[in-house]
């Protein structure tokens, strides 16, 4: 009896032109809906499926902000700091005067931010700032220049978003201030809104 090797058995097996066209077809056709549904992102961070915003009054003036971003970090599936920010305008792409900002953040290093009101100058490891470049540097408008009270309520806050309001006082180091009224926010988890 003559020992056929692992050649000469595929050799052996005759498959149809066609079988091969189909399973060449069939095999591109898994791995198409496969890339397409890796691209695909759950309600858990990044498909942009609601009501996304971040929009306050400066002194008056009415702002939806661009290039908005919610972002936090913590231990054990808590949240020790979080910031949330935008700009008044698109962030230029190409060069060109960065717009101005606008950002709260709270660090609770070994805590848990969750739902609840945060108010400085009580809340020691929290600041807002709103910043405006200029030609010869920032001007920067903060909570920590004054005792001024900037307040933060979290409605709700997860892995998937934030949700909430704010308003305040911000002060930059001349002492000349920035009222912030009706601000209000809805922005998911690490994903970028209104560019």
């Amino acid at each position: 009896m003559k020992k056929l090797s692992f050649k000469d058995v595929l050799r052996s097996i005759a498959f149809p032109r066609d079988y091969l066209s189909f399973f060449s077809k069939l095999l591109y056709l898994v791995i198409i809906a496969l890339s397409l549904s890796a691209c695909k992102k759950d309600g858990g961070g990044g498909e942009l499926t609601g009501d996304y915003y971040f929009s306050a009054r400066l002194d008056g003036r009415k702002i939806d902000f661009h290039t908005v971003n919610f972002q936090g970090s913590g231990a054990d599936g808590r949240f020790e700091h979080i910031v949330v920010g935008g700009y008044e305008t698109s962030y230029p792409t190409s060069g060109g005067p960065v717009p101005p900002s606008l950002d709260f953040e709270i660090w609770k290093l070994g805590g848990n931010i969750t739902p609840g009101s945060y108010a400085t100058p009580a809340e020691q490891k929290m600041i807002a700032r709103y910043a405006v470049q200029k030609s010869d540097g920032t001007l920067l408008y903060n909570t920590s220049f004054a005792n001024d009270i900037f307040t933060l309520k979290i409605e709700s806050i997860s892995k998937t978003g934030i949700k909430g309001t704010f308003s305040g006082t911000l002060r930059n180091m001349a002492g000349q201030s920035i009222s912030v009224s009706e601000g209000s926010f809805n922005l998911p988890y690490k994903t970028i809104v209104n560019p």
